[in-house]
């Protein structure tokens, strides 16, 4: 049996989740400063939570726009139920370059997968190898014409 984790957060916690979330190159005297608790605090804190799963990673906010990569598709995509599908018709779609979202969803659709391409001509040739696969019924494409909103920092409270 695995690793007992403890998933009870405290607002020293959640503070310092929001402080990472927003700047995860602080370092652990400016985040001690910040929230007026001992280095060491932070130092054991940020580890028992990497430790926990809770805090999976670190990562750099990128503007897609500047890299020409602005052609945001979100794909409806519905396959032929067979057993385990979800997890082969998935790990498919998740291997496609550009794709940076993939939710498996009950309802009419069965995946939900969100790309991004430098043109029309780009996405035409994710959702080519989308639509080639066998498991697939078929898809619907939205084509996001502006962002308004984009920020997979959740606002967590105590």
């Amino acid at each position: 049996m695995g690793k007992k984790i403890n998933l009870m957060l405290d607002k020293i916690d959640v503070e310092i989740i929001k402080v990472l979330q927003n700047d995860c190159r602080l370092s652990l005297d400016r985040i001690a400063k910040k929230l007026g608790v001992p280095k060491s605090t932070i130092h054991y804190r940020i580890r028992r939570l990497e430790e926990e799963g809770i805090i999976e990673g670190y990562h750099a906010k990128i503007n897609f726009e500047k890299l020409g990569r602005d052609f945001l598709t979100i794909t409806l995509v519905r396959a032929k139920y067979e057993q385990s599908y979800h997890e082969k018709v998935g790990k498919k779609i998740c291997a496609i370059p550009g794709v940076w979202g993939v939710y498996f969803v009950f309802g009419e659709n069965d995946f939900i997968v969100l790309a991004r391409s430098k043109n029309r001509e780009d996405y035409l040739k994710k959702l080519e190898a989308i639509m080639s696969m066998p498991e697939i019924e078929r898809t619907n494409t939205l084509i996001v014409a502006k962002v308004l909103k984009e920020d997979i920092r959740e606002n967590i409270t105590f």
